[in-house]
């Protein structure tokens, strides 16, 4: 497939195996691939700060997409092309709503992540994650309360997330917090958590500002992923591909079904229908 002309692919679960590494073989596909003038775009739900140096010192990439597509940035220029950000005062009110749940929450702002002490010294309670749990303890800034420093600083917010281990809980908010509250996207990168953007802040929107970008078509566009926080830039990608170890849902959304992440899934479908 000759004519693919942009490459992105999630982290978590799908670029990186479980031991959240680049191997060697993803990492020749993806340069191989550059190098025949394809782009090359990270697409995360992460923050710039916890994005891992492996794939931020990649001199091949154009784009990074974060936040789950909350940012965009052109590496030429190092300019953030797109952001999309929820309301300050919708934030306080999901955060009220989040108080009544057994959950524990925080938000990401300027790309920086904030949590309330109370909770952060309790995180262990909600996220099971291991990897997950030490990214939240290394990059997470406790405050006393996140409500009132996100009030005081007055700026709207990239994203917030709630992390719960009770699954009816989790199921309820991404089943309904979407229309309890209006302009926000709802999904999920783990099993402990919910993830809230603004809705156009989402991986597929920005796969479309990156191609308008680049003067190509969505056709050119082969998209990797594995959770639900994938689906948008699986739909909007003219190539879709999933992992083999991603959600029953998110497969259905797929084109095509690549083997695992311990299997260099990524480095396969690029080998087979890029390079």
């Amino acid at each position: 497939m000759s004519d693919i002309k942009l490459i992105a692919f999630d982290l978590d679960g799908t670029l990186f195996n479980s031991k959240k590494e680049v191997t060697k073989r993803t990492y020749d596909a993806l340069k191989t691939a550059a190098e025949k003038g394809v782009a090359i775009v990270p697409a995360t739900g992460r923050f710039y700060k916890t994005i891992p140096d492996a794939i931020k010192s990649m001199p091949f990439l154009s784009y990074i997409v974060a936040i789950n597509g909350a940012s965009v940035k052109r590496i030429c220029d190092d300019q953030i092309i797109y952001k999309s950000e929820i309301p300050l005062a919708e934030a306080i009110e999901i955060f009220e709503y989040l108080d009544t749940l057994d959950v524990a929450y925080d938000c990401y702002d300027d790309n920086e992540s904030y949590m309330t002490k109370d909770m952060m010294d309790h995180v262990d309670d909600y996220v099971k994650d291991e990897i997950y749990l030490n990214l939240v303890w290394k990059f997470r800034n406790d405050v006393d309360e996140l409500k009132k420093f996100i009030s005081d600083k007055g700026c709207d917010i990239q994203k917030l997330m709630a992390y719960t281990t009770d699954q009816k809980i989790r199921r309820m908010l991404i089943d309904t917090l979407g229309n309890k509250f209006k302009n926000i996207s709802v999904t999920s990168s783990i099993i402990n958590n919910v993830e809230v953007n603004a809705a156009e802040a989402n991986k597929g929107k920005a796969l479309e500002v990156i191609a308008e970008d680049m003067g190509i078509d969505m056709s050119q566009v082969m998209a990797f992923g594995d959770s639900f926080n994938d689906v948008p830039m699986l739909k909007v990608a003219g190539v879709s591909v999933c992992m083999e170890n991603g959600n029953r849902e998110v497969k259905e959304i797929a084109k095509v079904i690549a083997p695992s992440n311990d299997e260099d899934g990524v480095a396969q479908i690029i080998e087979k229908m890029v390079l």
